[in-house]
């Protein structure tokens, strides 16, 4: 049965981290490896698409402290829960859909989504990604770390899969659910580029997960 997509992580809160940790692979290096990746300055200003607890942050707040970081994400509880693990840092949070949610111009030195944005299609992520790079200042960039479909055939399966659920359980609202449909690294890297953004580039990957570094 499909759910909705805040409703589908608020109601996992309790073991939410471990199992993150545990069943995802390489996961316990891809989140430090992923705040690395972000500016350490002790200004810096960063946002988080889809934060979720903040297993990013875990890393992230031990190697720049003070540096201002907002997050936005659908789920009440996984924000309440990212706004307690980090008492006194700067941390600004938003709920609701990045897709909705304004993020202002030239105002974030990099952006960050960790295991979020496999859930939708390059159509559904362009506008998105619009908005994004004008939310980063000039020498900006965005760090996405996400697994990806293996072929444009799995991509396809994915999403006639999801649509399927859709019809079956007589789901015709616009509401975001949860279902993953990955796309392929090259149809991430189009839609990043399509987008404005001036460069895309691999930093690193374990097995279908990827670290892409998209340059303002």
């Amino acid at each position: 049965m499909l759910e909705k997509m805040g409703e589908f992580f608020d109601s996992r809160l309790d073991g939410y981290e471990e199992h993150q940790l545990t069943t995802i692979d390489s996961a316990r290096e891809f989140y430090p490896f992923t705040a690395q990746c972000l500016p350490h300055s002790a200004c810096a200003r960063i946002i988080d698409l889809g934060c979720g607890t903040g297993l990013e942050l875990d890393h992230y707040f031990e190697l720049a402290p003070k540096a201002h970081v907002t997050g936005v994400d659908l789920a009440p509880g996984m924000l309440n829960e990212l706004q307690r693990k980090f008492p006194g840092k700067s941390v600004t949070l938003v709920l609701g859909s990045y897709f909705d949610v304004p993020f202002g111009e030239n105002a974030f030195d990099a952006a960050v989504s960790v295991e979020s944005l496999h859930h939708f299609t390059k159509a559904e992520k362009l506008p998105l990604y619009v908005k994004l790079r004008k939310a980063l200042k000039p020498g900006g960039f965005f760090i996405l770390t996400d697994y990806f479909a293996a072929s444009d055939a799995e991509e396809r399966s994915f999403r006639a899969e999801l649509l399927r659920l859709k019809r079956e359980q007589g789901i015709s609202d616009e509401a975001l659910y949860h279902y993953d449909t990955p796309l392929t690294v090259a149809h991430e890297t189009e839609a990043l580029l399509e987008a404005g953004f001036a460069r895309v580039e691999i930093l690193k990957n374990w097995g279908a997960t990827y670290t892409l570094k998209a340059n303002r």
